[in-house]
């Protein structure tokens, strides 16, 4: 059997099956895709996966498949899922529709999933951007589902740090859902990657939303919850990262927050597989090499003095005690609110910056004067 022809056999599983049912899984694993195809072919008369791939290339995407060199050594974690399991949680994808500028094995070398609920409160979303822009200067890919609220966040903050992250889509590549996430999945393709086990025109639909998640949980060294309620689909995710042997992470919130109910739950009845983490530099401690920290120490007493004009003005105008939002932040300094909650999150992992109940405020390293500001002795 050729590799082109189990490659396209891959491809019209994928469109006449799915990628995502146990039984092909084991089925494919054991006699190979080709001669899967060859005993379903007759009932799947109009499945042409020659046509699939040339509105692939018409995209610009790429199909990926086991064995390639892009695709992720990650995902061999699905292979190996034991015992029952095996034959009642899909395995790994018979192929990945791919869209973007990334490689995804080598994003997902140092790649952590950051997910929660849609329905998020500015709590959440602060905490998120704050996570993934912190990560992302760390040099990890954030990985997450592109839905509204949490996983939104996440994709920006990265973005706004100027580091790659991934989608994973419940539906095909070439479908933007929802709707007004277009423009930020064009973003996503621009500095990372778009990706389904689902072919090209494919709809999402809850089913595939969960089978989905443990890709994301897969490609990841470890899974961070921001923000879930009781019945979020996120707990599914951290379920599956879970399962698969990944690092579980969550952040905690306000204990009267119903969106919070998951974290807590998770930290509370799973609490020797769920770590408690609040920011970027804990999740590191979990996820990263031995060490890898070293090269984030806070920066020494006169940062101020290579910082630029907006950064310092911001320092400026910053409290050392309450707190204060970014939107008032953005109006003493008269700049755009993104503008400024893009710095936030590079600011917090300086060490100049941290972020509390209600904004910001200045660490004892932020209130550190400039070297020129120290070295001036005080008016009489």
């Amino acid at each position: 059997m050729t590799a082109d022809s189990e490659r396209l056999a891959r491809v019209a599983l994928a469109r006449a099956v799915g990628s995502d049912k146990p039984a092909i899984s084991i089925e494919v694993a054991r006699r190979g895709a080709a001669s899967v195809w060859a005993d379903l072919r007759v009932s799947h008369p109009d499945v042409d996966p020659e046509r699939d791939l040339r509105l692939l290339a018409t995209l610009g995407g790429r199909l990926l498949c086991p064995g390639d060199p892009e695709w992720p050594s990650a995902l061999g974690v699905l292979r190996d899922v034991p015992g029952a399991d095996a034959h009642t949680e899909p395995g790994e994808p018979l192929a990945l529709w791919v869209h973007g500028a990334g490689d995804l094995n080598q994003l997902c070398e140092r790649a952590v999933a950051v997910v929660g609920s849609r329905a998020a409160t500015a709590y959440g979303t602060t905490v998120t951007s704050d996570l993934a822009s912190g990560l992302s200067d760390r040099g990890w890919t954030v990985v997450s589902g592109a839905a509204f609220g949490i996983d939104a966040a996440a994709h920006r903050g990265a973005l706004a740090a100027g580091g790659p992250t991934i989608a994973v889509l419940a539906g095909g590549v070439d479908i933007a859902y929802p709707r007004a996430h277009a423009e930020l999945l064009a973003r996503i393709r621009d500095n990372g990657l778009v990706l389904s086990e689902a072919p090209p025109g494919s709809s999402p639909y809850r089913g595939r939303f969960l089978t989905r998640n443990r890709i994301i949980a897969a490609l990841t060294r470890g899974t961070v919850l921001v923000e879930a309620g009781h019945r979020s689909g996120a707990l599914n995710t951290a379920r599956h990262a879970r399962r698969l042997g990944r690092v579980v992470m969550a952040v905690p919130g306000p204990v009267t927050s119903a969106l919070s109910v998951g974290c807590h739950r998770l930290l509370r009845t799973h609490r020797e597989q769920t770590v408690l983490v609040t920011d970027a530099a804990e999740v590191c401690e979990e996820i990263g090499a031995v060490g890898e920290l070293a090269g984030h120490l806070p920066v020494p007493p006169g940062i101020r003095d290579g910082l630029p004009e907006l950064v310092r003005r911001l320092l400026d105008v910053m409290p050392a005690r309450g707190s204060v939002g970014g939107a008032v932040l953005a109006e003493r300094v008269g700049e755009r609110p993104e503008t400024v909650q893009a710095l936030m999150g590079p600011l917090v992992v300086a060490g100049l910056v941290e972020h509390r109940a209600g904004g910001y405020s200045l660490t004892a390293l932020g209130r550190a004067p400039s070297a020129a500001t120290a070295s001036r002795p005080p008016e009489s």
